[in-house]
């Protein structure tokens, strides 16, 4: 077996393990499934349910999407204007760890209060948890520029814009798709845990209201099958922004020319 194929199969082989012994963990105990249903009534219980679950599945995704690609667009352009005017970024860039480091969970309900439509609340709580990742990498990539190279742009009397454009865009480009990884998940967390701080319930609402209402109901199989939706989504935004960060960096930096394929 090549080195290559070793290193996809063994994560296979270990989730496999690990729901083997579940399953029989499960079975071995006698354990009931409004405790903890094994891995084969999940699965039966998301084919049964996936036409009610995947409307959900919909609104999680658009709000997990949506505050990333929001965190992305203001963290990238506000990191530019940091680059550009150190004055502005010692007077803001304390605003944004104070965003960072106040828990969600004690915004969301504020929010919900000042904000009228649930989806932008949503929307704006999952963004407040993606943004900081971006900003903070991208200026600090944008800082990361070889002190060669800012001497040569000086020489050559480049513009600021030249110098951001030129120079410090393309080496502060890994420092941002590895804050992009880390936001694609908290975007993700962002969103459920908004939702479920706000206790929305309808249609329109997403995989953790489904969760809020499997629970009262004391249907947890259905809950497990709305987390492995949500697991699954996870899963999928971290390798699809792993394929985007291989794709752009490629060969020619370092941190993914090094790392095993």
């Amino acid at each position: 077996m090549s080195g290559a194929l070793r290193s996809r199969a063994l994560p296979a082989l270990v989730l496999l393990a690990l729901m083997g012994g579940w399953e029989l963990l499960v079975r071995a105990a006698h354990i009931p499934a409004y405790t903890l249903p094994a891995p084969s009534l999940v699965l039966l219980t998301l084919v049964a349910n996936f036409g009610s679950l995947a409307g959900s599945w919909w609104v999680t995704l658009k709000i997990t999407f949506g505050a990333l690609a929001l965190a992305c667009a203001g963290g990238a352009l506000i990191a530019a204007v940091f680059a550009l005017s150190p004055l502005l970024e010692r007077a803001l860039f304390p605003v944004a760890v104070v965003l960072q480091v106040t828990p969600i969970v004690a915004v969301a309900p504020l929010i919900l209060i000042y904000v009228e439509s649930t989806t932008a609340a949503l929307l704006l709580c999952a963004w407040i948890v993606a943004f900081f990742p971006i900003l903070s990498n991208t200026v600090t990539g944008l800082r990361a520029t070889d002190p060669n190279l800012r001497d040569l742009f000086r020489l050559y009397r480049a513009t600021p814009w030249q110098r951001l454009a030129l120079l410090r865009a393309p080496s502060a480009l890994p420092y941002f798709l590895a804050g992009l990884r880390i936001s694609g998940g908290l975007s993700l967390i962002g969103a459920v845990t908004a939702e479920m701080v706000a206790g929305a319930a309808g249609r329109e609402t997403g995989l953790a209201s489904r969760i809020l209402e499997a629970s009262f109901r004391t249907e947890t199989p259905k809950m497990f099958a709305a987390l492995a939706l949500l697991v699954a989504t996870g899963v999928l935004i971290f390798w699809g922004l792993n394929a985007l960060s291989r794709a752009l960096l490629g060969p020619w930096h370092a941190s993914e020319s090094s790392r095993p394929h």
